[in-house]
């Protein structure tokens, strides 16, 4: 993975305003759906995706290729609209999110999108699959060949089983394993710290033996040194604890938790759309 220069992360930015416009189509035409993580996760999906990720979406199949585990499946406008943009599937499917017969389904299933590495639901459960996976690549001899990129959100880590994977994941030793917080401070009843308070996050996955990092989610230059250092831990996983506004590039949605799982209503896309298309 090279670095970045600064022509390329003008390059990501456009795209990942371009996403965002994206999620806010798809939301206004399904009526339901997920907003600010969405739009807070678009410029890390966007480097991933064109950047990080070493996957080809002309061969989804391609062998050893990194894997994505999206335990937050509510927030897959953001996923689905960077494979659309990248070349999985035609961009127009986006219009399709939620609707009846579609393969973009409010989480994402694998039977029905099968370039997705899991089917995603239940919080707190992604972080056991991606485990899963890294253990699985571990045991074939295979662990330094790919990574394994597990997205979970803050507001998950209020489920145990969350902590029974850390722990696990700890024991193990699994290198080849990066897991992204999105550390957006909101969850559907509010503020994370009021709702069950994290803090100190940081130092908590660290006492789990774990490489730990903290980075804005939104300074592309510093969040692709975050991986690149991720990536030569040792003898461990790493986490990313990656500082996002929730409801980013339209003011109006920005931090506010009642965006959580709220779609625009027509005059609210028109506004959001005008908005990232100014910048």
């Amino acid at each position: 993975m090279a670095g970045l220069s600064d022509e390329k992360i003008k390059k990501l930015k456009i795209k990942a305003n371009e996403i965002r416009q994206s999620i806010i189509e798809m939301l206004f035409e399904a009526k339901s759906g997920h907003t600010a993580g969405a739009l807070g996760m678009a410029d890390i999906f966007t480097l991933f995706y064109f950047h990080i990720l070493k996957h080809d979406p002309k061969n989804p199949d391609l062998e050893d290729r990194d894997k994505v585990v999206l335990s937050n499946g509510h927030i897959c406008p953001v996923l689905y609209a960077v494979m659309a943009h990248s070349g999985y599937f035609d961009i127009e499917e986006l219009k399709t999110l939620r609707k009846f017969g579609s393969r973009l389904q409010g989480h994402p299933h694998r039977e029905f999108l099968k370039y997705v590495d899991t089917s995603s639901g239940p919080l707190g459960s992604g972080l056991s699959q991606a485990i899963g996976m890294a253990l699985a690549d571990k045991m074939d001899e295979k662990d330094g060949d790919r990574f394994i990129y597990c997205f979970i959100s803050d507001g998950e880590l209020d489920e145990g089983n969350s902590w029974e994977a850390i722990m696990y994941a700890g024991k193990k030793k699994l290198q080849n394993l990066i897991t992204i917080i999105d550390r957006n401070n909101i969850q559907i009843d509010g503020n994370t710290e009021k709702v069950m308070p994290l803090e100190p996050l940081k130092d908590k996955w660290a006492s789990f033996n774990w490489n730990t990092i903290e980075v804005s989610g939104h300074d592309f230059k510093s969040f692709n040194e975050a991986v690149e250092e991720a990536k030569k831990a040792k003898d461990r996983p790493t986490v990313i604890i990656a500082h996002t506004i929730p409801g980013k590039g339209v003011k109006e949605f920005e931090r506010d938790y009642k965006w959580h799982g709220m779609p625009p209503n027509k005059e609210q896309a028109e506004m959001a759309l005008n908005e990232l298309k100014s910048l």
